[in-house]
């Protein structure tokens, strides 16, 4: 049971998966950002099944600073992307339609998931000291990654449905236009967060 408690309260606290899974349901594009929620949910069963049988002979906790780095670009990239874009609502519905905001696809998820220092932080505790001290050996590996996989996968999707009940009350494009610009400028702080991590383990070391 620890190890569901750990690995849910870590994924749904806000970061930088979440913000695009946010962003996106404020935008209009909940029923169109599926495959983002399922690259999410793609990458941990990945990085659980690989770190669940090979523990930290792969990629050791050393490694984990320099994926920040890649993923703090990689999400200061995304945030750029989301604070230019640009969004109309439709005059017969008053729905939000994506206009200049290139749409979530699986490719994307799947990336900002693995690239996560936080979703790494995640796997490495589970799988070399959760997984052993709770017998969580074989098969068992790969029922628990996919039980927390789906998880993963559902925490974007519960915040983009909250994002999708607020844009509802939106009714005016510049309000989604100055959300896109707010969820952009909390996507660089979330980078600016995993650059500071690399910086204090180059300093460190």
């Amino acid at each position: 049971m620890e190890i569901f408690l750990y690995a849910f309260s870590v994924m749904y606290s806000p970061g930088p998966v979440n913000v695009m899974g946010l962003n996106a349901g404020l935008t209009g594009q909940f029923r169109r950002t599926v495959g983002f929620f399922l690259g999410v949910g793609c990458a941990m069963f990945v990085m659980f099944i690989v770190f669940g049988f090979t523990g930290e002979a792969l990629i050791s906790r050393s490694v984990v600073p320099y994926l920040a780095l890649v993923g703090g670009l990689y999400t200061a990239y995304l945030g750029y992307k989301v604070y230019n874009a640009r969004v109309d609502l439709a005059d017969s519905q008053g729905q939000p339609v994506e206009s200049e905001q290139q749409q979530l696809t699986f490719s994307n998820g799947f990336l900002i998931q693995a690239l996560n220092p936080k979703g790494m932080m995640v796997v490495l505790p589970v799988t070399t000291v959760m997984f052993p001290a709770a017998h969580v050996t074989g098969g068992a590996i790969v029922a628990v990654s996919a039980l927390i996989a789906i998880g993963s996968a559902g925490a974007p999707s519960f915040y983009s449905f909250l994002g999708a009940v607020l844009g509802r009350r939106m009714t005016h494009s510049a309000h989604l236009d100055r959300f896109n610009r707010l969820m952009g400028l909390v996507l660089f702080v979330c980078a600016g967060f995993m650059f500071y991590d690399f910086f204090i383990h180059l300093h460190k070391s």
